[in-house]
């Protein structure tokens, strides 16, 4: 089975490639020639993910899925959420996005925050979408080399390391992302 998924991080393209399994081949959205950014303008993350999908459906034709990401903050109400890649700008600057919200966290002990992923599929005429959770907390500095985005600041719960630090495999089993691909490929299957 072949689909698309939409997405321009390459960094996310190579962590749900190592999640599905080999009967599904993923396409990227340069392999379509997709090359404009394809509009969020939901105001959650659910309906940014579908929106995406969709949009690639209705451009390109393809059946697809995509994904939306935000990290909620309880202290400040689930910032940044929705706003997660261009919180310190539309530059989507991950360094400048973490020094906003430490600073932002500077003065505040409640670090508790969860990365929250909506895939939507868009499949055969109809749309269906798949939600994980990982909650943990802020850390007070950046530690580790590997992931993206928010990675070396959010520490999962039942950790002693960021997702940062742990290695791809780690990283998958427990992640917000790793959970909401696991429900899309049960029900692929």
């Amino acid at each position: 089975m072949k689909l698309v998924f939409a997405t321009s991080n390459l960094n996310k393209l190579k962590e749900i490639q190592a999640l599905v399994p080999d009967h599904i081949q993923l396409i990227s959205l340069a392999d379509i020639g997709c090359t404009e950014e394809i509009p969020e303008n939901s105001p959650t993350i659910e309906g940014n993910a579908i929106e995406k999908a969709n949009y690639v459906k209705k451009h390109y034709g393809y059946d697809c899925f995509a994904d939306d990401t935000g990290l909620e903050v309880e202290a400040l109400n689930g910032e940044p959420g929705v706003y997660s890649a261009r919180y310190a700008g539309k530059e989507k600057d991950a360094n400048a996005n973490m020094d906003k919200l430490l600073n932002k966290l500077e003065n505040i002990n409640n670090r508790s925050a969860q990365f929250k992923t909506v895939i939507a599929l868009v499949l055969n005429g109809k749309v269906e979408t798949f939600t994980g959770i990982c909650s943990g907390i802020i850390t007070h500095e950046k530690k580790g080399e590997k992931g993206f985005g928010y990675d070396p600041i959010f520490r999962p719960k039942e950790h002693k390391e960021t997702f940062a630090q742990l290695s791809l495999i780690e990283k998958n089993k427990i992640s917000h992302r790793g959970r909401a691909i696991q429900q899309l490929i049960s029900y692929l299957k």
